[in-house]
């Protein structure tokens, strides 16, 4: 009898266990993929005390230079903590949420924004499929050529009944892969650019990157896309930037 109460109590603690390891985790992940606006504060005035008490330096890892402009600058949070900042922010790649935290316009007004890393998942396990395309038949694949600058996927060709998409952290749109001159993915923000264009006073000169105007109303960089123009329509049309 004394075993049988045993075994029972054994059997419940395992399935208490079970459901805590199955809820804890699903709470925590939702917690992290919400970027608080009261977190990127916080971490952007630890890397404003931060250059004040470093002669101007930033808390910032080493990237080559030809690291993407929205992804070059990525936030060091082993030089903020503890000092100016107790922990990394819950939402951070480095607390185990799914934000890359970074920084832009480092040498005016270094400014706190977010990747998300979600998105760069996608890209990377997409890209390794159209590596192994290119390694079996010499050639990326191509379906349209949009302009010199980027060309629209044959998803067929990589085995896909459907066209992938990723998520905009702008709008929540479904938007479309490209592949850009170097025969790598890209996300297309046409239809969020266009969107911001409408809704935010603009002053673009020609040949600019447009992509600013989605800095500058949001929390989030465009990650993983090419520069952006306007055409004679004033549309947004990819381009070629010597510094992207």
């Amino acid at each position: 009898m004394q075993l049988n109460r045993f075994l029972f109590l054994v059997g419940m603690a395992a399935m208490i266990a079970l459901l805590t390891g199955c809820l804890y985790p699903q709470d925590r992940l939702q917690h992290n993929q919400v970027p608080y606006l009261d977190q990127l504060e916080a971490v952007q005035s630890s890397v404003n005390q931060f250059q004040e008490a470093n002669g101007g330096l930033l808390p910032i890892k080493d990237r080559d230079m030809e690291t993407p402009i929205y992804q070059k600058y990525p936030i060091d949070f082993n030089k903020l903590s503890p000092r100016y900042l107790q922990d990394p922010p819950g939402t951070a790649y480095e607390s185990g949420g799914v934000y890359l935290y970074v920084l832009v316009d480092v040498e005016e007004n270094p400014t706190v924004k977010l990747i998300d890393l979600r998105i760069a998942e996608q890209i990377r396990d997409l890209n390794m499929r159209i590596s192994v395309y290119k390694s079996s038949n010499g050639f990326a694949p191509v379906k349209e050529v949009i302009n010199a600058h980027a060309f629209r996927v044959d998803w067929e060709k990589l085995g896909y009944s459907e066209e992938p998409y990723v998520e905009s952290p702008y709008s929540d749109k479904n938007l479309p892969l490209i592949l850009n001159d170097k025969a790598e993915l890209q996300v297309d923000y046409s239809a969020d650019l266009y969107e911001f264009l409408q809704k935010h006073e603009h002053k673009f000169k020609e040949g600019e990157d447009i992509r600013d105007i989605l800095v500058e109303n949001s929390v989030f960089v465009p990650a993983f896309s090419s520069p952006y123009t306007l055409d004679e329509n004033n549309e947004p049309i990819i381009t070629k930037l010597d510094n992207n």
